[in-house]
């Protein structure tokens, strides 16, 4: 069974519609990426999956017992109240010390869980994120721009271990980006937003539609040169007639 399956999704949060018409659906094991400019309703449809924002029309059908993870585009730290990392991975929730030390050995900072919250690198405090997204176990680990505020190498870094994680743990993973660059290295299928499904398909596929060049130009199209993703399945192709949706 799919992990999530959504049909004819509509958003309309605070009565503006955010999404229209939507289709998508998330395999276990693979890394969709959803793109699109400010406004289009990525963020929009992550907070629908996780379930913060009900659906206007359509449905969202989840597997049964779906375990979400979740890595916020940011999280604001109270500057007065000192935290370290492993008490913040310690909330709400305790957890042993044995997990603390491996969920840290998994994402990669093992060196941080004594040092407060407010004293990390950006790339220290979104593998924080990440490993008390981990902490659950997730079937579906969704992140909202995951690297915004880092450097080339340090998102080039975090892509390389989503990607390993979701080997390792066999999750599917649904994230929002704007490094287009690295999407086509990091994903299997992307889905391109704006208001509605414009495109989807393999990377490939999508930097060829003519909905994508409107967006964001033919210039993008060359970095699949540098940053090509090898696919030894197929996906759906990209139509703007026919959105994500296998049913």
């Amino acid at each position: 069974m799919r992990l999530i399956d959504i049909e004819n999704l509509t958003l309309k949060p605070g009565g503006h519609t955010a999404l229209q018409g939507v289709d998508l659906y998330m395999d276990k094991g693979e890394i969709v990426t959803l793109i699109g400019p400010n406004g289009s309703g990525k963020t929009s449809l992550l907070r629908a999956i996780i379930g913060a924002l009900p659906p206007s029309a359509g449905r969202i059908i989840r597997k049964p017992d779906l375990r979400i993870g979740y890595v916020p585009q940011k999280l604001m730290i109270d500057d007065s109240l000192p935290i370290t990392a492993r008490r913040f991975l310690s909330l709400p929730e305790r957890r042993s010390p044995s997990d603390i030390r491996a969920i840290l050995q998994t994402v990669g900072a093992p060196e941080v869980a004594n040092r407060p919250l407010q004293g990390l690198s950006g790339g220290q405090f979104q593998r924080i994120l990440l490993a008390r997204a981990l902490l659950e176990k997730p079937d579906l680990l969704i992140l909202d721009e995951p690297t915004t505020g880092l450097d080339q190498p340090g998102s080039a870094d975090f892509y390389r271990l989503i990607d390993q994680l979701r080997r390792d743990l066999g999750c599917g993973v649904l994230m929002v980006s704007h490094e287009l660059h690295v999407v086509m290295a990091a994903s299997d299928r992307v889905v391109c937003l704006n208001g509605h499904v414009c495109c989807h398909g393999t990377p490939d596929v999508v930097a060829s539609a003519p909905e994508y060049r409107q967006l964001f130009g033919t210039g993008t199209h060359g970095a699949l040169a540098l940053y090509r993703h090898e696919h030894d399945h197929n996906h759906d192709h990209c139509d703007h007639e026919d959105p994500p949706h296998a049913g």
